[in-house]
């Protein structure tokens, strides 16, 4: 089962002055827990948190089981590994990554529960989180109903790449860039070592950022986290164009016109093209 995040996300800041009380129980604690085979039995306090749980003011109620080695915490969009289960209140288990192997998930794609929750943790910390309703799947159609309990242990987490900041030249080449008959400018943000250029059948890998003349950032390698290798005559002229003055390891940035770019609709791009490999 997919979680699914429902509601906007709301760090809550927990006040030690101002404990709420533990979500209200739907079963009693004293009703025997029924364990179907194949199923991770409940916790024995998972109807009524124990009192060394912390209370959030949001309703959320966590208990670290125990601690690992991190020391940071995962921000709302970070992408996080763990292992875990959960249970309705009435100790039936509807999900499970035990058999099947730690399970990676955005922060900002899950119920608001865990979102609260998670960033409360560190790598290698395994904690059981109440997660009422209203933090949960709120009556969703086919999703676990009324409180919900978690054991979650952090494995490891990635944090979103940042975008690269918009150059300060993306209006237009600054006198320093030098223009092609093409009408493509170009400028050279750092010398390479290589001395062979690519030509246009190669194959090439590069590391590369894309904008609007007005500063809007478009695509980038760099925030996907990886280099893209592609043939140099698969992309748009004035990028295949710029990419044949470069040598391996030079960064230059590439002002393209509409007409070496996708055409009059386009407007003026700007590339910033670090130059990896070439592979003919």
């Amino acid at each position: 089962m997919k979680l699914a995040r429902i509601g906007w996300l709301s760090l809550v800041v927990v006040s030690c002055a101002a404990k709420p009380k533990p979500p209200a129980n739907t079963v009693d604690p004293a009703t025997p827990v029924a364990v179907e085979p194949g199923m991770v039995p409940p916790p024995p306090d998972l109807r009524q948190p124990p009192s060394d749980a912390v209370h959030l003011n949001s309703g959320l109620v966590i208990r670290f089981l125990s601690h690992g080695t991190g020391t940071i915490h995962p921000t709302a969009k970070a992408t996080v590994k763990v292992d875990y289960t959960g249970w309705t209140q009435d100790g039936r288990m509807f999900d499970t990554s035990q058999g099947r192997g730690a399970t990676d998930l955005p922060l900002d794609g899950v119920i608001e529960g865990w979102t609260q929750g998670i960033q409360l943790m560190s790598v290698g910390d395994s904690a059981r989180l109440w997660i009422p309703a209203a933090l949960a799947y709120r009556g969703a159609p086919g999703a676990p109903g009324g409180l919900l309990v978690f054991d979650v242990t952090l494995i490891s987490f990635e944090e979103p790449v940042p975008p690269p900041p918009t150059p300060w030249d993306v209006a237009a080449p600054p006198p320093s860039a030098t223009r092609l008959p093409s009408g493509l400018a170009l400028r050279v943000l750092t010398e390479g070592t290589g001395a062979v250029h690519p030509v246009a059948t190669d194959r090439v890998k590069v590391s590369y950022s894309m904008w609007t003349s007005d500063g809007r950032l478009v695509d980038s390698s760099v925030v996907r986290g990886a280099p893209d290798v592609f043939p140099l005559n698969a992309v748009v002229p004035g990028f295949s164009e710029g990419v044949t003055q470069m040598v391996t390891g030079e960064k230059v940035r590439l002002w393209v016109p509409p007409t070496l770019g996708y055409g009059n609709g386009s407007g003026n791009l700007v590339f910033d093209v670090e130059l990896l490999e070439i592979n003919p």
